[in-house]
């Protein structure tokens, strides 16, 4: 062997080593957790700061990392195939592209190994001199990338770039479901995040207490007869309307209703029920829910009506009823214990019509699609494109509806079974 020779074999070693630590930095830096990293670097861990600040450019990273890599490749080949061109002829340059492929190989799956059990370690201690070999790549690496741009430009239709915060909430919600389903998050926390996302996607329409379900007075009822129902109210806020429960007149709050009482010296009679009642506050349907939680609290109220475009109560929705959306449903010791939803022995579910379809999901773990309906009944009627009856089952989404109850043009109750392998079929009726 002569002294050309070894020159060339510790080259090709001394890439290989090279190639092994550059996909490695890149594979712990890809795989580290930036949350994490960046939760760290806030408490004081600097070399955490360092990874995190580092991950906050990921794309220029990965280019720089990967242009340095393939230029360890191509100088171990060409190492190679010096010493071997030299003996062997032709057949050397295939056995030294060979040598090459392999020192790649090798350092691809050693670099894999390295930082498989704790990426995040390994991206804080890696995270200087890769942050020092980037400064110094990625001014080529920029030039390369733009080069690439500037080629795919004539191909590229798209006017204007992916929705940033969209893309974050939808990554943020399949990590969430993904670590469900690994176990590393229980199914109410799943929900609880889960919830506290869809408040963007929500409206007010989505949640709200319909007003055939609503629990209002009539303010021409006798006094006596109006305390007597709010105080089998289960809660503290009661609509009051005049004639119709579409005419609103205000808001009666229990504890204004039993001051009056007491300085009545409890006969109902002499309360003036008008002179007690909070001005009604109305938002339009489609307000999203988000915006209306701070609207509550920027107003220090917890009930307002939703109305439609014409002007029309629709309903109304509580500062609960939101909660209720993060957290799940929320009771206490006056509510009733009336969910709609009843389990049944053969796996089916027995559900009043009104229950909202995002509730039947959080309490089977189904994904019955919430965007054509509000309600399961809504979702019946939409998918079959009739007003069905008693009697009549119909399938689609992977799940059977058949029609228990109704009322005038109202599904009242249903049951529902999910088919086997959750297969979505086109809706059929028989």
């Amino acid at each position: 062997m002569t002294h050309s020779d070894g020159l060339a074999i510790a080259a090709i070693l001394i890439c290989f080593v090279v190639s092994v630590a550059l996909l490695a930095i890149e594979s712990a830096l890809t795989r580290a957790s930036r949350p994490r990293l960046h939760a760290q670097g806030e408490a004081g861990d600097a070399k955490a700061a360092a990874a995190a600040a580092l991950l906050e450019q990921r794309d220029i990273l990965v280019s720089a990392l990967r242009l340095a890599n393939l230029g360890a490749t191509v100088f171990a080949t060409a190492s190679a195939t010096t010493v071997l061109d030299d003996r062997w002829g032709k057949p050397g340059v295939l056995a030294a592209v060979a040598i090459g492929l392999v020192v790649f190989g090798l350092a691809r799956g050693l670099s894999r190994a390295i930082p498989a059990r704790d990426p995040n370690r390994v991206a804080k201690v890696v995270a200087v001199p890769a942050a020092k070999l980037v400064a110094v790549i990625v001014p080529i690496a920029a030039v390369l990338d733009a080069i690439g741009r500037l080629a795919l430009c004539p191909f590229d239709r798209r006017t204007q770039p992916p929705a940033r915060e969209a893309d974050g909430t939808e990554e943020l919600r399949g990590a969430v479901d993904l670590m469900h389903r690994e176990g590393a998050v229980v199914k109410e926390d799943r929900d609880m995040l889960g919830g506290l996302l869809a408040l963007k996607e929500l409206e007010v329409s989505d949640v709200m207490i319909h007003r055939t379900k609503m629990v209002a007075v009539d303010i021409e009822t006798p006094p006596d007869e109006i305390v007597r129902a709010v105080l089998a109210s289960p809660h503290t806020r009661v609509p009051v309307y005049r004639q119709r429960a579409e005419n609103i007149v205000g808001v009666l709050h229990t504890k204004s209703l039993l001051r009056a009482l007491v300085q009545a010296d409890n006969d109902a009679s002499r309360i003036d029920i008008a002179s007690l009642l909070l001005p009604p506050w109305y938002v339009p349907g489609t307000t999203a829910l988000e915006e209306q939680l701070r609207a509550f609290r920027r107003r220090r109220m917890h009930l307002a009506f939703a109305v439609d475009e014409y002007g029309e109560v629709m309903g109304i929705v509580t500062l609960e009823d939101i909660l209720e959306e993060i957290v799940g449903d929320i009771s206490d010791e006056h509510d009733l214990p009336a969910s709609g939803i009843r389990l049944r022995g053969d796996g089916s579910v027995t559900v009043e019509g009104m229950v909202p379809v995002r509730d039947l999901n959080r309490r089977m773990g189904w994904r019955l699609p919430e965007q054509a309906a509000t309600t399961i009944a809504g979702l019946v009627i939409h998918e079959s494109g009739i007003i069905p009856e008693p009697g009549q089952t119909f399938t689609f989404h992977g799940f059977r509806f058949r029609i228990l109850r109704k009322s005038r043009n109202r599904i009242t109750l249903l049951r529902v079974a999910s088919l086997a392998a959750g297969q979505k079929r086109p809706a059929e009726a028989r």
